[in-house]
């Protein structure tokens, strides 16, 4: 199987340079970075459940999360400043591409209920931005051992220009990408 940067180097430069007429090959979109991130519920504030969580957040993106701070404090959330309100993590370059072979052979189609990435996910700036809402489809958490379920967001930043531009890039890495029918 091939990983999904050899299949852009072979296959996706030639294809969108064809359909968009792209002169140059830096010109094509391409993923740029993978942003993950979470956010800590007022059940999960305790210092243990969020060690927990930055344990496997780290097994899932192979490298050291940075926490989010809180800059001031907001009584009807119950955040004070200096608070860790979240976890985030910026994967770029191999890492990046070893978590996007895994997220599309493998994790999203363990989802429930999964039938494909919607195309509305794709902004008008062609990123891709993906929910998991439990972080145990991925291979690295063991099911048995999982005491706090989570869920977490992706961004997946491309250099497209446009949504079009956006969505013929995942369609050919081969993203699972649904294809809504337009009401008309």
């Amino acid at each position: 199987m091939q990983n999904i940067k050899e299949k852009y180097q072979k296959e996706v430069i030639p294809t969108l340079k064809e359909k968009f007429g792209y002169k140059n090959n830096l010109a094509v979109p391409r993923i740029i970075k993978v942003v993950i991130n979470t956010g800590f519920n007022p059940a999960n504030r305790d210092k243990k459940a969020q060690g927990e969580i930055a344990e496997d957040l780290s097994a899932i993106t192979g490298q050291k999360l940075v926490p989010c701070i809180s800059k001031i404090s907001e009584a009807g959330f119950k955040i004070r400043k200096g608070m860790t309100v979240g976890l985030k993590a910026t994967l770029r370059g191999p890492k990046m591409y070893d978590f996007l072979d895994r997220l599309v052979n493998i994790a999203l189609p363990r989802c429930r209920d999964f039938r494909g990435l919607p195309e509305k996910n794709i902004d008008q700036g062609g990123n891709l931005n993906i929910g998991i809402k439990e972080h145990i489809v991925f291979p690295e958490i063991s099911t048995e051992s999982a005491k706090n379920i989570f869920g977490f967001e992706i961004s997946i930043t491309t250099t497209a220009k446009t949504q079009e531009e956006g969505l013929e890039l995942f369609k050919l890495l081969k993203f699972p990408i649904r294809i809504d029918k337009k009401k008309k």
